[in-house]
């Protein structure tokens, strides 16, 4: 299932096309340098496991991509219904982007209320492929259609492909001993196929995948290998596709190495387990389901080979309790949740401080308050990270930028935990969670040495000249106290959570000594040492945009537009949270006007106000998805010239 181009031209537009010389007819091949595709349909239709294939397919062949699945929260929303679609968003291109696109150029609609609810982002000229056999008057009038639209002229501005995707699939199984039903559900397939001709996507990944999938189900693997070959022909015989269409590999976008697709959960577990490498210790996780977490808690459960202990509590509380207690046994201990967990684990966080262990804290932030939008993204918890805990109880706080820089965060994360024996903070978002770009896999020597020296000893000296171990006794660099592993001779101590002597960890009520030990926990995180920010400004311009966590794609897409169109403008992005870096003091006193666009109500701004002083602008948005890079240049423009 391979073509072949024969011959090419260059148009006016700078297009290029090609002809596809085939045995009954000829076929257009135009060659683009970008393309967004979305898939949608019920949340039953297989939409995403389309949208994934599609992807890793995409990631083979070399193109640059990145990803915006969308989902009902509901694990089987109500069918046919607007609060049921369920999407996935692929932009993909010959050249180095940054998001899953602002619009797309071509929507798979499996039924009315997947046109419906997706139609108002396409701009006109955009392709639709529609399944017309979903397009009932049952169905339409579900979704609030008085009449079709595919035939009341309402799709008039768009290159509309009606395909009766039911009908051809369950025709292309008749010799199959399925039902109808069961027939039905492999059209996911067929649209697959369809696309995967459209725009010659490799298809032997695909194959491999659903022989690996249905092996047990002979039947069923069978059933849906014919679907995808079908819509693959369908594509490649019916004259309703005239043109197909090449993106080529994206070779100059990317580092020499060996890449492949990762999500930012996937990346996010990956990069744990390679810090339970570098820091040869065993990883232990402690965690509840929650959406968008879960994910890295089911990944981990595979690496057992790798020394690594998973662990499903029956809530929140448990979960960090128990990642805790592995912390204190000497294992890398790591706790996932989202914003609602990070609540329930607000104490046991607050304990860590005080025992000064090293654990990891991973939110990955969904729209709240409360319950809120468990499949929606959102950057909301900032602050709860910050100061979500009684008593001064500091802790770091990083977030990665992309679902690639999720590994790198993590292995961050780690050194930061055990170097001052911490607990940490890690901030993702379901967009990052469940976006996914292509990832060079990093070398060994790459990685960094991330491995501690137990305490092992005494490790003072009293006036009669009695050598003791004083588990509060810190490093002087770091103000990390000796990390001392339950079982090793001398070395018994006293934990809890009260508050403790410097030095002996013995119990003190003392007020001198409380106020030494919360300034001495505030002044251990603020020397923790992290790089400068860097800052892009290669115009030396007046206005500074300043990020964190996952706006970095779409602020980076908005500033290429505008120094694409003459204007002046620098662009930061934090990864470290708590502590800033040293120097982003001095750069903010450079620019006239800093610009913070968050997922939130300003929370970061917040804190720059606070700190420096600042008179920063906030652009905030709250609607549970990421910003549009269209959406942010404007209102960087309008900051550039106010």
């Amino acid at each position: 299932m391979t073509s072949q181009v024969s011959r090419t031209t260059e148009q006016a537009d700078g297009t290029v096309v090609g002809e596809q010389r085939k045995p009954g007819g000829v076929k257009a091949v135009r060659r683009l340098d970008r393309v967004i595709i979305r898939f949608a349909g019920d949340s039953g239709d297989g939409m995403q496991l389309t949208g994934d294939r599609f992807t890793s397919e995409t990631a083979s062949f070399g193109n640059d991509l990145s990803t915006l699945p969308n989902f009902p929260a509901e694990i089987r929303a109500p069918a046919g219904t607007l609060p049921g679609v369920s999407s996935f968003q692929l932009h993909f291109a010959d050249h180095d982007i940054l998001t899953p696109g602002d619009a797309p150029n071509v929507l798979v609609a499996m039924n009315p209320a997947a046109l419906k609810a997706n139609i108002g982002d396409l701009p006109r000229g955009a392709e639709i492929i529609v399944n017309t056999d979903e397009f009932t008057k049952r169905a339409m009038q579900k979704v609030g259609y008085d009449g079709s639209p595919l035939e009341d002229g309402s799709l008039d501005g768009y290159s509309l492909h009606p395909v009766p995707l039911t009908t051809l699939t369950v025709e292309a199984l008749k010799e199959f001993d399925l039902t109808r039903k069961e027939a039905e559900r492999s059209k996911n397939m067929f649209a697959l196929g369809l696309l995967s001709w459209m725009y010659h996507r490799p298809t032997e990944g695909t194959e491999k995948f659903l022989k690996q999938k249905f092996a047990r189900k002979p039947e069923v693997m069978n059933a849906n290998l014919a679907a995808f070959r079908a819509g693959w022909n369908f594509g490649e015989t019916t004259e309703d596709f005239a043109v197909s269409y090449e993106i080529a590999p994206a070779t100059t976008a990317f580092p020499v190495g060996t890449y492949r697709n990762i999500s930012g959960n996937l990346a996010l577990a990956y990069g744990l387990v390679a810090a339970s490498r570098q820091a040869d210790l065993p990883l232990f996780l402690g965690s509840y389901p929650i959406t968008p977490a879960s994910d890295i808690l089911h990944e981990l459960s595979k690496h057992k080979n790798f020394g690594v202990r998973t662990f499903q509590a029956e809530d929140e509380i448990a979960g960090i309790g128990a990642a805790l207690g592995a912390a204190f046994g000497g294992s890398l201990a790591v706790t996932t949740t989202s914003g609602p967990g990070v609540a329930l684990k607000a104490e046991t966080v607050g304990l860590a401080v005080s025992l000064e262990l090293p654990l990891l804290v991973v939110d990955i932030q969904r729209g709240g308050p409360s319950t809120g939008l468990p499949t929606k993204t959102e950057q909301a918890d900032l602050l709860q990270a910050m100061f979500g805990r009684n008593g001064e109880a500091p802790v770091p706080v990083i977030a990665p930028r992309t679902p690639a820089d999720c590994f790198d965060a993590a292995l961050e994360a780690a050194r930061i935990a055990l170097t001052y024996r911490t607990p940490v903070m890690l901030l993702s978002d379901g967009y990052l969670a469940n976006g996914s770009e292509p990832w060079r896999i990093p070398e060994l020597e790459e990685l960094p040495d991330l491995r501690v020296q137990f305490a092992s000893g005494p490790n003072h000296t009293l006036e009669d000249g009695t050598e003791v171990f004083w588990p509060y006794k810190r490093d002087p660099q770091t103000l990390a106290r000796p990390w001392a592993v339950p079982g090793t001779p001398g070395l018994e101590h006293r934990i809890g959570g009260i508050e403790k002597q410097d030095g002996t960890g013995n119990i003190s009520y003392d007020p001198a000594n409380h106020d030494f030990m919360v300034r001495t926990r505030q002044a251990k995180i603020d020397g923790i040492d992290v790089p400068d920010i860097e800052v892009d400004d290669p115009d030396g311009a007046r206005v500074l945009v300043l990020g964190w966590g996952s706006t970095y794609g779409p602020i980076t897409a908005a500033v290429r537009r505008l120094r694409g169109a003459g204007e002046a403008i620098a662009q930061a992005h934090l990864r470290h949270l708590n502590p800033f870096p040293r120097n982003l003091g001095s750069i903010l006193a450079g620019y006239d006007k800093v610009v913070i666009p968050e997922m939130n109500l300003g929370q970061l701004a917040l804190l720059i106000r606070a700190k420096y002083l600042v008179d920063a602008h906030s652009y905030n948005q709250v609607n549970g998805m990421p910003f549009k890079a269209e959406q942010l240049a404007a209102a960087l423009k309008e900051a550039i010239h106010d």
